[in-house]
């Protein structure tokens, strides 16, 4: 099966996380929009982040964290720390390929990440494996 593109522009929280390989954003019921998306789609946690909440008050010129004066801020630490360790992705890595590279060098490497490598259904970060068919996505 061809795999799809998916193009995740307007996902990518300010934090550097991908909010279009969340499961969250994933689920077929009750999806997520995504963190800049609107507020009564969110989970609760998810509408009182800190870091969205920072982010927007500083309105930061780029939208994302790494334009911040304190980044990587404690709470940025403790997200990427839990992500490297649960989910093997890096937030604070995600900014800097952002801020080096640009979001269109991102969001390819997004989309070649996190799509299923059997069927190319889109993958979650939360997940080992594959929603549609199983297959291992890491």
């Amino acid at each position: 099966m061809a795999k799809q593109k998916f193009r995740y522009k307007g996902l990518i929280a300010p934090c550097g996380i991908n909010c279009g390989a969340c499961m969250a954003y994933l689920r077929k019921k009750n999806p997520c929009g995504g963190c800049l998306g609107l507020h009564s789609a969110k989970p609760k946690y998810c509408r009182q982040c800190s870091v969205v909440t920072c982010a927007t008050r500083k309105l930061l010129d780029s939208g994302f964290c790494y334009d911040c004066e304190k980044f990587p801020c404690r709470r940025i630490r403790q997200l990427d720390k839990r992500y490297r360790t649960k989910y093997h992705m890096s937030m604070i890595e995600n900014l800097r390929i952002i801020q080096g590279e640009g979001l269109e060098v991102f969001l390819e490497r997004e989309n070649n990440r996190w799509l299923c490598p059997d069927c190319g259904a889109p993958a979650s970060v939360h997940r080992d494996a594959c929603f549609v068919c199983g297959a291992a996505v890491r």
